[in-house]
């Protein structure tokens, strides 16, 4: 008989088609008690409660890279093994945070809101002329995993300098700072693609903002909660920073309608990883993760051992 396999969430026909191949799979929760694994999204998490309304449960797959919704303590209590995708969707994402940065610097959606509405460049066109680019620029990057070095990758080949901040400094050429808040200080671009958990809720905030500066431009690509939205919202309107360019918010999907509201802000419905080619990787990776398991095998992408 082959294992059963519960989806917290659609998935989308060719995966699940790929699941139900190799597992019976489960979407029905009134039934999700015969479950042995679990493919989920972080957003959608999984805390003790729900893992006990499943007593067969032995493995939670993360279809993404994030698993702070995932409460690991209440899994390895229960003997619940962890995995997520691993860096399957890191260069799509990269590829998407340097996107919005020139979309913010460039003022890419200004530009075209003012040619759609036949104004060709507004009344005052300096402001689109004459802004300052991306070369030259320092870039900070919080969180130098693989999402963050494919980033910094990418900005070195515009012509930018590259420092990062990250739990543990790691060997690389670029300069390594010791808070968020020297980072900022450093660069006039700070991007946002660390691993979001409580210890890092809100380290965005007033202070790291001022420390950016008027010409600064705040990227995010990691979580909504990394940001105090109060303060992002202020520092966009009185011109702390020139602007910013989110893919998370902390309400999601239902962000503030005072921050995506502003003028000076980049906003996208966290799309970052979402390419087909991410989809079939983050895909492909959950389901090593399912076969190693079955077969007794190292998980390939353990978040807990």
């Amino acid at each position: 008989m082959k294992p059963h396999v519960f989806l917290a969430v659609p998935f989308g026909k060719v995966f699940e088609q790929q699941v139900a191949a190799r597992y019976t799979i489960i979407k029905d929760s009134e039934q999700r008690a015969e479950a042995e694994a679990l493919i989920t999204v972080s957003t959608t998490g999984a805390n003790g409660a729900y893992m006990d309304r499943m007593p067969k449960l032995k493995l939670i797959c993360c279809f993404g890279s994030g698993y702070e919704g995932i409460d690991l303590a209440a899994a390895e209590k229960r003997g619940i093994k962890v995995a997520n995708t691993g860096s399957a969707n890191a260069s799509i994402v990269a590829d998407f945070a340097v996107a919005l940065l020139l979309a913010s610097i460039r003022k890419v959606v200004t530009g075209d809101q003012l040619t759609r509405a036949g104004e060709w460049r507004g009344e005052n066109p300096a402001p689109l002329l004459f802004l300052r680019g991306l070369m030259g620029r320092k870039v900070g990057i919080v969180g130098l995993g693989a999402i963050g070095l494919k980033i910094a990758e990418r900005l070195a080949a515009f012509e930018t300098e590259i420092g990062y901040h990250n739990r543990r400094r790691k060997d690389v050429a670029y300069p390594y700072f010791d808070t968020v808040l020297d980072l900022a200080k450093w660069a006039d671009v700070l991007i946002l693609a660390h691993r979001a958990d409580e210890t890092n809720r809100h380290m965005v905030d007033a202070g790291v903002l001022a420390a950016l500066g008027p010409e600064g431009h705040l990227v995010n690509i990691s979580r909504g909660s990394a940001v105090d939205e109060d303060a992002l919202i202020a520092a966009l309107k009185n011109g702390t920073i020139s602007g910013a360019a989110l893919d998370v918010f902390e309400n999601e999907p239902a962000p503030r309608a005072d921050l995506v509201s502003l003028p000076n802000i980049v906003v996208t419905p966290h799309l970052g990883g979402g390419t087909s080619e991410a989809i079939t990787a983050t895909g492909d990776a959950v389901i090593a993760n399912l076969d190693a398991f079955f077969a007794g095998k190292p998980l390939p992408n353990p978040v807990t051992t």
